[in-house]
């Protein structure tokens, strides 16, 4: 049984300086003397797990016909016992007793309804992901859609941290005008809505989401001056940091060193990215804001890392990641092609260019490890986070050469707060929507809804023909 022990903090103890709040991770020292962690961790409000909702854009290539027959997505077999190898996932090998994948599941709230929205999947899609509703078609800004299940989750248990939620993206976003077809790119950039006409806004730049989490600069002076300096958050509460620390037992003072060195580590990094991408050499993806690398891997670990940092402090306990843009044309080149995302998702019925498409799907997801690496690596009382944490990956596209919502791919990875338990592949029966799967996804996180979007009920998590 572990006991807390040592002087006791608020659970709400932020380093203050000019321009600079650091919220700290909880420390023995912020709850009871002598209780057992079971006993105090609802009281102090660390028992609620935390979310991470992924979306990547153009489905993948297990969910055309050649990819089924493969295994290109799916595994084989069902239930507890099967092979990642084929899969796009096979990266998660290290992490399968995590892992929940639930293949077979359908989007048709992102289908065209009437014959003028036909061709429009890719400016909609988006929209449709977490919302599991169908947009309404307009280029202005009545917008309509529904409320996305993070932002339900966020409303309902994340209003008792200092930041409700958080919207991250990776691709540039433009949310103003038309994109085609008769919808606003609101829809297209936009996969977290706190209702149906609020789409919410997304962060791509690492250095706002930092100044966002640290509250860096709380003038433009501040961040101006902190700028010329290139001195670090750090050094405006150090004298704070030396003095808590004082007080602290020898398991809580490593436990801050460390967290400390890690916000340093990703300042750091963030600071050189900034000099580099302002040094007037060419860059790969000119215009793009000096705090976003060129490089796909490297924004997102950073950002992988900025979410870990946050869930540390308790800053927010909801995120939603953007890891693409429909229609995007990038190259990844250590994905093991050179071909262009949207032209590699339109690969007809050639098994060389679907293979080709997958290659960029396998390597998409061959970023999580890190990120689930780094939860696992955090301890908060008698487990890590990664066991306190639910992450969903999935599209709203199924076969991108089609532009169809069947056969979407989703999976899980995380404990969700011993809601989860992998090994598990759960093969839905033909026809359920994927709004089932996150249903039951809602419950797990402590929802109580009879319904989302066009579900027809829950799924059970526990049997491999998903029902």
């Amino acid at each position: 049984m572990s006991l807390i022990t040592g002087k006791h903090l608020p659970r709400r103890t932020f380093l203050r300086g000019a321009g600079a709040t650091v919220a700290l991770p909880l420390l023995d020292a912020m709850l009871p003397a002598g209780k057992a962690w079971k006993d105090v961790a609802a009281a102090a409000g660390v028992d609620r797990p935390r979310l991470v909702a992924i979306e990547i854009v153009h489905g993948a290539a297990g969910s055309s016909d050649f990819g089924i027959a493969n295994n290109l997505f799916a595994p084989a077999a069902v239930g507890r016992d099967f092979d990642l190898t084929p899969t796009s996932m096979v990266s998660l090998e290290q992490y399968k007793d995590y892992l929940t994948i639930i293949s077979n599941t359908d989007v048709r709230m992102a289908e065209a309804y009437d014959p003028h929205e036909i061709g429009g999947d890719h400016f909609r899609s988006s929209a449709v992901f977490l919302t599991q509703a169908h947009p309404k078609q307009t280029m202005g800004s009545d917008v309509y859609v529904g409320t996305s299940m993070d932002q339900l989750y966020a409303q309902r248990f994340g209003q008792d941290t200092p930041i409700p939620s958080m919207q991250l993206c990776i691709e540039n976003i433009d949310q103003s005008g038309g994109c085609a077809y008769g919808y606003t790119c609101l829809y297209t950039d936009s996969i977290s809505w706190a209702s149906p006409t609020e789409p919410l806004p997304v962060i791509r730049d690492p250095r706002v989401a930092f100044d966002t989490l640290f509250g860096a600069g709380a003038t433009a002076e501040e961040r101006r001056s902190r700028m010329r300096t290139n001195a670090s958050i750090l050094d405006w509460v150090n004298s704070r940091i030396g003095e808590l620390s004082r007080g602290l037992g020898q398991a809580d003072k490593q436990r801050l060193d460390a967290y400390v060195e890690n916000i340093r580590e990703v300042e750091r990094r963030i600071q050189i990215i900034e000099a580099r991408n302002s040094s007037g050499e060419q860059r790969e993806l000119p215009g793009a804001p000096a705090g976003v690398p060129d490089h796909f891997g490297e924004h997102m670990n950073l950002m992988w890392d900025l979410q870990a940092l946050a869930f540390q402090s308790d800053m927010t306990r909801v995120f939603s990641l953007k890891m693409g843009r429909d229609s995007s044309a990038r190259v990844y080149p250590d994905s093991g092609t050179d071909s262009s995302f949207h032209p590699a998702s339109h690969f007809g019925s050639s098994p060389e260019k679907i293979l080709d498409f997958h290659k960029i799907n396998r390597y998409h997801i061959s970023m999580l490890p890190y990120f689930l690496e780094k939860l696992k690596n955090i301890q908060e009382g008698d487990s890590n986070l990664l066991d306190k944490t639910m992450i969903i990956y999935g599209s709203p596209m199924g076969n991108a050469n089609l532009h169809n919502h069947r056969r979407n791919p989703l999976f899980v990875v995380g404990g969700a707060g011993g809601q989860l338990r992998g090994p598990m592949h759960l093969r839905a029966p033909d026809g359920t929507p994927m709004a089932n799967a996150m249903l039951t996804m809602m419950h797990m996180l402590g929802l109580d809804m009879e319904s989302f979007g066009d579900s027809t009920g829950p799924m059970s998590f526990s049997s491999p023909v998903a029902q």
